[in-house]
C-alpha cells in the first residue's frame, strides 16, 4: 500500500523566501501524507497554498481529506485563507484540531479571518463541505487504512504531535516542541520505533542558551542536538529536521545537517517538494 510524505512548507515563525533559501524552501509548515487513497494534511502554513493548487490540478474529482492542526500560531495557519480546495463546493474536508481556552476548532480557525485583519470571514467565504472535529487528549482516529493518534507537546499555548500508522509503517509529526520538560518521556514513548520522526530542530545549543544572540529558552522550540537525542531515545529509524529557523540560509542548513549526520548518519533536513516513501 502506498504510504508517502511530501513537504510543502518547512520553515518556522515566518516565511523566508529568496535566493538564499531556495534549496530548502521558505514556506511555513505544511506536510501532506498519503496512506493508500487517504489524504492527510498536517498544518496549513504558507506552504498550503501550493498544496491546494496541486490538489486541484490532480486527478479529476472532488478533493477529500483530513486536515490536522498542531496549534493555532499564525505560521501554522497563514495558508488557510489561500488553500484553494476550501473554496470549491465539491471539496469534502474535515478540520481537526485541539480546543483551546474554551474555544472550538471552528471558532479558533474562523477567528483569524475577521475585520480588520482579513477582508472576508471563513463562514462567508468557504464553500467546501466542511466538518470540524475537536480532538480530545490522547485520542485515536481510524481513517481508511490510516490510524492517527495525537499527544500534547511542550509549547506555549499547547501543541499536538501526531502519529500516523499505515500498513505496519509509521510517521510522527512533532513540530513546535521544546525539550527539557516532564513531557519528554511521553513523547519518546509516543514516537517509539517510528519509521520517520519529523521533529522541531529550529536552534543550535548556542542559539538556544543565548551564547550568540538572545536566549531562546521558553520560546517553545528545540535544538538539533535535542532532536538527535529524541530520535535516539525513541529508537526511530529516520530523523527529519523540521521547522527551520527563518534566518538560516541554505549554506547554514547544509552545515547544520553535516553536524547532525556525525551522530545520525541517516538524518534528513526537510526541503520543500521532498517526498519520502515509506
Amino acid at each position: 500500500m502506498p504510504f508517502e510524505v511530501r513537504f510543502w512548507g518547512v520553515r518556522g515563525s515566518i516565511p523566508s523566501p529568496g535566493p538564499q533559501t531556495k534549496r530548502y524552501g521558505g514556506n511555513t509548515p505544511c506536510v501532506e501524507v498519503r496512506c493508500g487513497d487517504e489524504l492527510l494534511i498536517f498544518d496549513l502554513g504558507s506552504g498550503a497554498r501550493a498544496l491546494g493548487d496541486s490538489l486541484l490540478l490532480g486527478p479529476p474529482g472532488p478533493v477529500r481529506g483530513n486536515i490536522f492542526i498542531s496549534h493555532y500560531h499564525y505560521d501554522h495557519l497563514q495558508g488557510l485563507p489561500f488553500f484553494a480546495p476550501i473554496f470549491i463546493p465539491t471539496s469534502e474536508l474535515t478540520l481537526n484540531g485541539p480546543s483551546r481556552n474554551g474555544r472550538t476548532t471552528r471558532e479558533l480557525l474562523g477567528g483569524q479571518m475577521v475585520q480588520p485583519y482579513f477582508p472576508v470571514t471563513a463562514e462567508g467565504a468557504f464553500r467546501a463541505k466542511l466538518t470540524y472535529r475537536d480532538l480530545s487528549p490522547g485520542g485515536t482516529l481510524q481513517l481508511g487504512p490510516a490510524q492517527v493518534r495525537w499527544l500534547e507537546l511542550n509549547h506555549p499555548g499547547g501543541n499536538l504531535g501526531y502519529r500516523v500508522e499505515c500498513g505496519g509503517r509509521s510517521v510522527v509529526y512533532a513540530t513546535d516542541v521544546e525539550h527539557g520538560s516532564d513531557l519528554d518521556s511521553g513523547l519518546f514513548d509516543f514516537a517509539r520505533g517510528a519509521d520517520l520522526l519529523i521533529y522541531d530542530s529550529m536552534y543550535t545549543e548556542d542559539e538556544y542558551h543565548g551564547r550568540c544572540g538572545p536566549a531562546r529558552t521558553g520560546w517553545g522550540h528545540s535544538t538539533w542536538q535535542a532532536a538527535v537525542a529524541a530520535a535516539d531515545a525513541a529508537q526511530v529509524k529516520t530523523l527529519v529536521l523540521f521547522h527551520h529557523d527563518p534566518s538560516r540560509d541554505d549554506a547554514a542548513m547544509d552545515k547544520l545537517l553535516r553536524q547532525v549526520r556525525r551522530r545520525r548518519p541517516e538524518a534528513i533536513a526537510a526541503k520543500e517538494s521532498m517526498v519520502i516513501k515509506l
